[in-house]
């Protein structure tokens, strides 16, 4: 679902070899419908091995290389962990739970056009289980 501008993909569950084409799918109908930034809402995954690992990293690649804004909710301490021992722990930076405020995902795959006109956290979710 995109409103304003934004997009709000809430990702569910396991996050594998089996779930990866969700991801990829749901990040590509969001881009299709031209929004300008995508929030990528994590916070009821349960479990992500390196298939699924991969799904995101190829989800923020996608979205960076547009030029759209992406935002990251909710990373648990199993992926966490995971980022971190492949020393990745600073590609997927979390929006800051102050309204009004975010950090956004860094990288050199695109730019950064500031915040988005309406908050994630108001858009009606798009649920991959």
């Amino acid at each position: 679902m995109v409103h304003a501008g934004v997009a709000r993909v809430i990702l569910a569950g396991e996050l594998d070899l089996q779930t990866g084409p969700a991801v990829r799918e749901a990040v590509r109908a969001c881009l299709a419908k031209e929004a300008t930034t995508l929030c990528l809402d994590l916070t009821d995954v349960s479990f992500c091995d390196c298939a699924g690992l991969t799904a995101l990293l190829r989800a923020r690649a996608a979205v960076l290389g547009t030029g759209v804004d992406f935002v990251v909710e909710g990373v648990g301490v199993q992926l966490a962990r995971l980022l971190r021992l492949i020393g990745a722990e600073g590609m997927f930076v979390e929006r800051d739970t102050n309204p009004g405020s975010a950090q956004w995902a860094s990288g050199t795959a695109g730019t950064h056009r500031g915040a988005p006109s309406a908050s994630p956290a108001g858009l009606p979710p798009r649920r991959l289980a």
